[in-house]
């Protein structure tokens, strides 16, 4: 897993590092703006990306073989960009990452999980249309 990745910032254009693993919310070094944050976890990492955050985590269980997964990922995506400084995505590989899926009870993917304050809150299995899924996250993260 990436300790951070780098992120073009939507308002001004710079190009930011953002932390997998980091409390509060992230923002353009330039121009302060809220950035999208969409990071991976794997099994050694789970705890320290998800747990610590103190917004609110939308996990998304994936694996690259899954076609219903592969339609959700991109509004995922997308959603990580419409609710930058209200929510942490995070993209765990399933296939890479057994133990948290075990440890979910995850058995069918894509699972969406939403955390807050390092705790389960909701859970959406399998593929939803982008207007639904949108409205599934908003009503969870308020």
């Amino acid at each position: 897993m990436a300790e951070s990745t780098v992120t073009a910032c939507p308002s001004c254009g710079a190009k930011n590092r953002v932390p997998a693993a980091h409390t509060g919310k992230v923002r353009c070094a330039s121009c302060h703006a809220d950035l999208p944050w969409l990071v991976e976890a794997d099994d050694a990492s789970f705890d320290a990306v998800v747990g610590d955050a103190t917004l609110p985590v939308l996990v998304d269980v994936w694996a690259p073989w899954c076609g219903p997964c592969r339609m959700v990922s991109p509004i995922v995506e997308q959603m990580s960009r419409e609710f930058a400084g209200k929510l942490k995505v995070v993209k765990v590989n399933s296939d890479e990452s057994p133990r948290v899926s075990q440890r979910h009870g995850i058995q069918s993917i894509p699972t969406l999980l939403l955390y807050r304050n390092g705790a389960e809150q909701s859970r959406q299995i399998g593929a939803l249309p982008a207007p639904q899924l949108r409205q599934w996250v908003a009503g969870q993260v308020g």
